[in-house]
């Protein structure tokens, strides 16, 4: 029989991009790829990432500390401590926060491999760093060609789908 994982409070890969603090909970290892989560942390006034949206992976997110900015192809959104975002691939969608207090959510997605997504970004911006650079030289251009290899794309890209 197989038993349970317990990640203490204390544990988790952590990943730092600028003004993002990631702790990743489940990269897949422990639920065979079915399940991915993380706890996402965004100090203030800080955009998210380019707009997208996903052709393969479901994506939540319960807020758990001050409020986020989801904004989607339909309209902007407020979302507040304990709201909880459903995002279905195809979905398009960013976040940010653009607010004065520090912010915080729990994050799933299946499948799990999205979490390699998030450590070759954390990968490429500490070599901007190493090389003199700031967070703000991450351009989106870097950032699409990451996303790309996730199956993500910008709105209007049909994905290589017809």
């Amino acid at each position: 029989m197989v038993d349970i994982a317990l990640i203490k409070a204390n544990e988790g890969e952590i990943l730092k991009m600028g003004p993002v603090t990631i702790r990743i909970l489940e990269d897949g290892s422990k639920t065979d790829n079915r399940i991915g989560s993380m706890m996402l942390t965004i100090a203030p006034n800080t955009p998210g990432p380019a707009i997208h949206w996903h052709r393969m992976h479901d994506e939540t997110f319960l807020v758990t500390k001050g409020k986020f900015q989801f904004t989607t192809d339909k309209g902007t959104h407020e979302a507040n401590v304990g709201d909880y975002v459903v995002v279905p691939p195809k979905a398009i969608h960013t976040f940010g926060n653009p607010y004065d207090e520090p912010a915080e959510f729990f994050n799933t997605f299946t499948p799990a491999y999205y979490v390699d997504y998030l450590r070759m970004l954390s990968k490429e911006m500490l070599k901007i760093k190493e090389d003199g650079g700031n967070f703000k030289d991450f351009g989106e251009d870097k950032q699409r060609a990451i996303m790309a290899q996730f199956a993500t794309f910008p709105p209007g890209d049909l994905g290589y789908m017809d």
